[in-house]
């Protein structure tokens, strides 16, 4: 009895032995890449302070009576970036820094720096800060977004709830995603799709290819209302990052490009009606005289349907497209003239007006067609648009692409047609003040109110 035990044992322990060890010595590549690409992969902190929301009343009581203004209270946020300019360059996502008093960055080897930023544009939703940094710096290379495939491999790092250096993998699920921007005013374009597990913390941080190069900036997750995260990421294109970053880094601002059209999305009504031999495209309706479009040769009744090999299904796509591009970029433009596919090579004017000195924490500039066309703004509305906010102490809850139309001083409307009507009048406001902003968003009137102390 006690030998057929002993046999049996035997061969169990010989079957365990055999099949202990598969692919031995294998390593996955993925382990080099994070190798090399994870010291230049850094954890921002940005600090913000912003007032408590107070009705100007309860404002004048506290100062009159405490002496003092209301207290503000700080706000943390946590995002991702990497180095790519041994200079101590980090690209980042302009979330991650936007209204930050103070940004630090901190290296996986656990020091610690003050950043200062270089440039941001939030429509793009990418930023550039700068370390001066006591150490000789790792960078990651840029790849070329525009030879990605889709199912190849795709390793995100970053720091994900505060989680320093986390590694995900996956594959390039799509290329060329829209989605909507969080405020509804217009869309993400162009962006990678991937499975690579993406969270909250993420943000700014590289998706790299096998070779261990960035080709995108993690920058969204699709989130169903009922089921939640559903695991599937978005990256903006390491190409588009490129032209922000030699922009940002030669004038030190990203100023976008202006290709002077005035456009439509196609209907039925509109293909039957005109003759238009396409179902997609953003429609011609007019061009800006000695525009862009209209010098290089496009006309009215033209329907673009292709921009640098990218392809163009209405007005959204155009105007985010064209948006990625600095001023004086050279492009490819495809129409659809009546059914003959028509080449034209673009460059691209500046699409934004100087903007004006800051009033109220609020920097305004006159209004263009793309405006219109990005901001859904109907031509009977006049004023200025709201090109960025550098302190929300007054203007709480004003956002970049609202039109200011009147400012009433106490009791008193004044109405503004432009940045000379909005300097004359905002320089001539007095202290101790009640002040009304008549603003548009999405062509609906509200009111912004405030006592300017």
């Amino acid at each position: 009895m006690k030998k057929s035990i002993v046999l049996i044992l035997t061969v169990f322990l010989l079957s365990i032995s055999s099949f202990a060890i598969v692919n031995e010595g294998y390593e996955s590549p993925v382990v080099n890449v994070v190798e090399e690409a994870a010291p230049a992969v850094v954890n921002i902190e940005s600090t913000r302070s912003s007032p408590v929301p107070v009705d100007p009343y309860i404002q004048e009581f506290f100062e009159r009576f405490f002496g003092q203004e209301m207290p503000e209270y700080q706000t943390k946020g946590v995002g991702s970036g990497f180095i790519f300019d041994k200079r101590g360059y980090i690209l980042t996502n302009y979330h991650v820094i936007e209204s930050a008093e103070q940004i630090s960055v901190s290296l996986p080897n656990g020091k610690n720096y003050d950043a200062e930023l270089v440039g941001g544009d939030e429509d793009l939703d990418l930023a550039i800060i700068k370390i001066n940094a006591d150490e000789d710096l790792p960078t990651l290379p840029l790849g070329d977004s525009d030879k990605i495939k889709i199912g190849e491999d795709a390793i995100a790092i970053g720091n994900p709830l505060g989680l320093q250096n986390t590694v995900t993998s996956g594959v390039i699920s799509a290329t060329n995603r829209s989605i909507p921007k969080p405020d509804g005013n217009g869309n993400y374009v162009d962006l990678i799709q991937t499975d690579a597990t993406i969270n909250p913390g993420n943000s700014g941080g590289p998706l790299l290819n096998i070779h261990g190069e960035v080709i995108g900036i993690n920058t969204a997750i699709a989130v169903d209302p009922q089921l939640g995260s559903v695991n599937i990421g978005f990256a903006i294109p390491v190409n588009i990052a490129k032209r922000f970053a030699d922009s940002v880094m030669e004038t030190g601002s990203f100023q976008r490009a202006y290709l002077g059209v005035y456009i439509s999305n196609i209907t039925e009504e509109l293909k039957k009606s005109l003759g238009l031999k396409v179902d997609k495209g953003a429609y011609v309706q007019d061009l800006v005289p000695g525009g862009a479009a209209e010098k290089a040769g496009i006309k009215v009744n033209d329907v673009i349907v292709e921009v640098n090999g990218k392809k163009i299904e209405n007005v959204d796509d155009l105007t985010s497209l064209i948006s990625t591009y600095p001023a004086g970029t050279t492009v490819e433009v495809v129409v659809d003239r009546f059914g003959e596919r028509i080449t034209f090579n673009v460059t691209l004017g500046s699409q934004t007006p100087e903007a004006v000195e800051a009033y109220f924490g609020i920097v305004v500039r006159d209004i263009t067609s793309e405006d219109r066309q990005k901001y859904n703004i109907r031509s009977s509305i006049q004023g200025v648009i709201v090109e960025e906010i550098q302190d929300d102490t007054y203007a709480l809850g004003l956002r970049a692409g609202d039109v200011i139309t009147e400012i009433a001083v106490n009791g008193v409307y004044y109405d503004i047609q432009n940045t000379d009507d909005w300097e004359k009048i905002a320089s001539s406001v007095e202290k101790n003040s009640y002040v009304a902003l008549i603003v548009y968003r999405n062509n609906v009137r509200y009111v912004v109110q405030f006592f300017y102390r």
